[in-house]
C-alpha cells in the first residue's frame, strides 16, 4: 500500500503526465455531462416513466450500456462512438481486399490521413443513418398514453433536427477521443467507452442488493458469483497479458575492434495481440439489426425476427462468438505483420535457431501467432456470451452485462493498457511504477 501511495505521489510530480491525467479526466466529464443533456422537443418526465420499467433485455438496453446510458436519456450524445467504430471496421476491411486501401495503408503519415478523413465521412453517414432510426424509436416511445414527442413538436422539422444533433454528438465524441489519444493518456475511444461502462457499476450493484433484500437471491450466493467473477477477471487479465516468447540468435559481427552480436534474444507474441478491439468491433456490428429493427417499431414479423437478436437469445450469443473470433485474427494481421519482423530480423543478422531467414522465417512466426491466436480469441469469445448464461440462473441484467462479459473485458482491458502508459511515463522519469519490477510484466508460456 505504501509504495502504492508512493507511486500515485510520483504521478503528480510530473508536469506533463499530471497535465495530461486532468486533460484526460476533464474531456470524460464533458462527455458524461453531454449524456444526461436531453434531445429538444422531448417531454423528459413522460421519457422517465417510460424507460423506468423498461426492459433492458435487448440490443437496445445493451447499446445503452456501451454510451453508459445516453440512449435511454435520448441525450445528444445518445449514439455515442459506435458509428465511428463502425466506419474504421469497413475501412480497414476494405484495406484488405481493395487496392485503392491498400495503397494508402502504405503511403505511411500522407495515407493515414486520408483514411483518417474517410473514416470521418463514413462516420458522418453511419450516424446520420442509425440518427434516423433513433428518431423513429423515439416517435413510437409513449408513457400513459401520452407520446413523449408531442404532436405540437412532431414533424420533418424536429427529425432533421434531431438528426443533425445526434451526427453532431457522435463526431464531437469522436474529436474528444482523438484529444485524448494525442495530449491525454490511454486511448481516448476505448476510454470512452470505458467510462459509459463504468457509470452504470452503481446500478448493477444496486439491483443485486434490491434481489437480496425482497429474499430472492441469499448472501451465500452472492459470495459465489462474486467468487466467480474474481476468476474471470484473472482469465482477462491473463489473455490480454499473456506471451510466448520465440528466441532469436544474432551472429558476431567484428567491426573494427567492437564485436557486435552473439546474443539471444527474444520476440514476444501476445497470446491475444488484438487487446479488447475485437469485443468493440464485434459489438458495434452487432448493434446493426437493432437499428434496422428500429425503423419498423410497430411490424409484429419484425419484431419476431428481434427476438433472435436479443442478448440472451443463442442466435445472438452465436454470430457475436464467431465475429469476436474473426476480428481476433483480423486486428491481429493489421497490427503484426511477421514479413516485416522476419525482414527486420534478416537486415539485422538475427535468426531463429533452425529456421532459416526470410520466407521460412516469416512461416515460422505466423504458425506460431495463428497457434497461440486461436485460444486467446475462443476465451474472449466465451466470456463475451458469458452473461447469456449467468442471466439464465436468475442473475440481473445489468449485474450480468456489467460483470459476466464484454463490459468486464473493456474494463479490464483499458484499464491495464493505461496503467502501462502511465507505467511508462514513470520509468522515462526514472520513477517506480505500481509493479515492484517497475513495469507489468506479460505473463509467459
Amino acid at each position: 500500500m505504501a509504495k502504492f501511495q508512493e507511486t500515485f505521489r510520483n504521478i503528480f510530480k510530473i508536469h506533463e503526465l499530471r497535465q495530461r491525467i486532468l486533460y484526460t479526466l476533464a474531456l470524460l466529464v464533458i462527455v458524461r455531462i453531454g449524456t444526461h443533456i436531453t434531445l429538444p422537443g422531448i417531454d423528459t418526465s413522460l421519457l422517465h416513466e417510460a424507460t423506468k420499467n423498461q426492459s433492458t433485455d435487448n440490443l437496445f438496453g445493451l447499446y445503452d450500456l456501451f454510451v453508459g446510458g445516453a440512449f435511454s436519456n435520448a441525450a445528444i450524445l445518445a449514439l455515442g462512438i459506435m458509428p465511428y467504430i463502425s466506419a474504421s471496421i469497413i475501412l480497414q476491411i476494405a484495406g484488405a481486399v481493395i487496392p485503392y486501401f491498400q495503397k494508402l495503408q502504405r503511403e505511411g503519415e500522407e495515407g493515414r490521413k486520408k483514411l483518417t478523413q474517410l473514416t470521418r465521412y463514413g462516420t458522418v453517414i453511419i450516424s446520420a443513418f442509425q440518427a434516423w432510426g433513433v428518431t423513429i424509436h423515439l416517435l413510437s416511445i409513449h408513457s400513459n398514453n401520452a407520446p413523449i414527442v408531442p404532436e405540437a413538436v412532431r414533424g420533418v422539422l424536429w427529425t432533421l433536427s434531431a438528426i443533425v444533433i445526434l451526427v453532431a454528438g457522435t463526431m464531437f465524441i469522436m474529436w474528444m477521443g482523438e484529444q485524448i489519444t494525442e495530449k491525454g493518456i490511454g486511448n481516448g475511444i476505448s476510454l470512452i467507452i470505458f467510462i459509459g461502462i463504468i457509470n452504470r457499476f452503481p446500478f448493477a450493484l444496486l439491483d443485486e442488493y434490491r434481489l437480496i433484500a425482497s429474499g430472492q437471491r441469499n448472501i451465500v450466493i452472492e459470495v459465489v458469483i462474486l467468487a466467480f467473477m474474481v476468476l474471470i477477471i484473472a482469465g482477462v487479465v491473463l489473455v490480454t497479458q499473456g506471451t510466448r516468447r520465440i528466441p532469436v540468435q544474432y551472429a558476431k559481427r567484428v567491426v573494427g575492434r567492437k564485436v557486435y552480436g552473439g546474443v539471444t534474444q527474444y520476440i514476444p507474441l501476445k497470446v491475444n495481440t488484438a487487446g479488447v478491439m475485437p469485443i468493440i468491433f464485434a459489438q458495434s456490428i452487432m448493434f446493426i439489426p437493432a437499428t434496422l429493427f428500429s425503423f419498423f417499431p410497430n411490424n409484429e414479423f419484425i419484431a419476431s425476427v428481434a427476438q433472435y437478436f436479443t442478448p440472451r437469445s443463442l442466435t445472438y450469443s452465436f454470430f457475436y462468438a464467431l465475429m469476436i473470433i474473426f476480428f481476433t485474427y483480423f486486428y491481429t494481421a493489421i497490427a503484426f505483420n511477421p514479413q516485416d519482423v522476419a525482414e527486420n530480423m534478416k537486415k539485422q543478422g538475427g535468426f531463429i535457431p533452425g529456421i532459416r531467414p526470410g520466407k521460412q522465417t516469416a512461416d515460422f512466426v505466423d504458425n506460431i501467432l495463428t497457434k497461440i491466436t486461436l485460444p486467446g480469441s475462443v476465451f474472449l469469445a466465451i466470456i463475451a456470451i458469458l452473461p447469456t448464461f449467468i442471466m439464465k440462473f436468475g442473475v440481473s441484467q445489468s449485474f450480468g452485462s456489467f460483470f459476466g462479459g464484454t463490459s468486464l473485458l473493456i474494463i479490464v482491458g483499458v484499464a491495464l493498457d493505461t496503467l502501462q502508459q502511465i507505467e511508462s511515463h514513470l520509468l522515462m522519469r526514472h520513477y517506480d511504477g505500481f509493479m515492484k519490477s517497475g513495469k507489468l510484466k506479460g505473463r509467459r508460456f
